[in-house]
């Protein structure tokens, strides 16, 4: 899934912002159930789905970027 430009630009910029928060977990939603991450951020009408790695909130992998209609179908 390719993303518009200036989608792709505000995402990532939300996301530099909130890595240079104290605890950017607390902006964060555990996810429940089986999906595909431990957390997702919501940036507009996306979701940032990402893992904690070794419950260390400084480290985050992000594994997906959906529209908020399919994040939830993971």
């Amino acid at each position: 899934m390719n993303l518009p430009t200036n989608i792709a630009r505000r995402i990532t910029t939300k996301m530099l912002w909130y890595a240079q928060q104290a605890d950017p977990l607390s902006f964060a939603k555990p996810l429940k159930g089986n999906y595909l991450g431990s957390y997702r951020f919501r940036v507009g009408d996306y979701r940032v789905v990402v893992n904690v790695q070794n419950s260390d909130p400084t480290i985050i992998e992000v594994l997906a970027v959906l529209h908020r209609r399919e994040a939830y179908r993971i």
